[in-house]
């Protein structure tokens, strides 16, 4: 069965320091961190990528990643854009940003017809989620099946070293079923582990705990599903509110809770690591440095 890398790079653009966060080079031949997530993907056993941007950065993209990136696999580009809206609904006045993740999921419509992972542009996964959730989605999963997956990270290895961060904090059967994902504000390393705050307080949360790093095994169920609740969500806005975002973790969160589907952790030790402070930079120039020594990674990368 066929399956697809999508990648959420419709919000490249917008920046830090002076610079745009994912396509900042991280590996020693210019390779940004969607480098080694498309090389992950592959060896994992995914077919193709499918990238959704913005039309306004599409001639660059395709320059910084995407021209190199066809010559070693099959390439799609869809795109996410703020007025691609269900018939008789408008951009309200002074909104300026799109509609989040799950209304870009709804630019793959059409376009990505099996089983897909999903990952943030600007994320390093390691390899163990994209092996698990592909294997997953070949051995459980149709393009009409409602049972999606998602790759569970522990908490103490997606932390920064600069700053809080925000994760969702999943909560399982004893199945390893989702049943709900708490999404959790300022998440703080401490000595003890991590902590959030709580008025003037800390409020500690288990380090081991399992998070979400919007790292999902899905289907085209799931993006027709989407299609049909966009209109609701749409409806449910308050008179005035121009920043409410369509988001594919509350979504999800809804159709577990509602019976509708299943989504199954599969828990990873791998450690993440990302650009959310222009102060990460550093440590993932070197975490890159040192997966290249210990042989995870060739050099160049392809």
């Amino acid at each position: 069965m066929k399956t697809s890398l999508v990648i959420l790079a419709a919000g490249i653009g917008s920046r830090f320091g002076g610079g745009i966060k994912q396509l900042e080079h991280m590996g020693p031949n210019g390779e940004i961190i969607m480098h080694y997530s498309i090389h992950d993907a592959l060896e994992a056993g995914f077919d193709r990528v499918v990238f959704i941007i913005r039309r306004d950065i599409e001639q660059d993209f395709k320059e910084i990643i995407g021209n190199d990136m066809e010559k070693v696999c099959p390439c799609t580009y869809v795109f996410q854009s703020i007025d691609d809206l269900p018939d008789g609904y408008s951009v309200p006045e002074g909104r300026t940003k799109p509609w989040g993740t799950a209304q870009a999921l709804l630019a793959c419509r059409g376009v990505v017809n099996e089983p897909f992972i999903v990952i943030n542009a600007d994320d390093y996964y390691g390899k163990e989620g994209f092996k698990l959730i592909h294997d997953y989605l070949v051995e459980n999963c149709t393009p009409e099946s409602k049972n999606f997956c998602m790759a569970g990270y522990v908490l103490e290895n997606t932390l920064s070293e600069n700053g809080g961060v925000s994760r969702g904090v999943c909560k399982t059967d004893a199945d390893s079923n989702l049943i709900a994902v708490t999404e959790t504000h300022n998440i703080t390393k401490t000595k003890c582990g991590a902590a959030v705050p709580d008025g003037d307080a800390w409020k500690e949360i288990d380090p081991r705990s399992h998070v979400s790093m919007n790292m999902w095994g899905l289907t085209p169920a799931l993006i027709e599903t989407l299609y049909e609740r966009f209109p609701a969500f749409l409806d449910g806005m308050k008179e005035g509110d121009i920043k409410s975002e369509y988001l594919l973790p509350a979504e999800i969160d809804k159709m577990i809770k509602a019976g509708e589907a299943t989504v199954k952790l599969l828990p990873t030790d791998d450690k993440w690591f990302g650009v959310t402070y222009k102060e990460d930079k550093p440590a993932v120039v070197a975490s890159i440095q040192k997966l290249i020594q210990e042989g995870v990674y060739p050099s160049p990368l392809f």
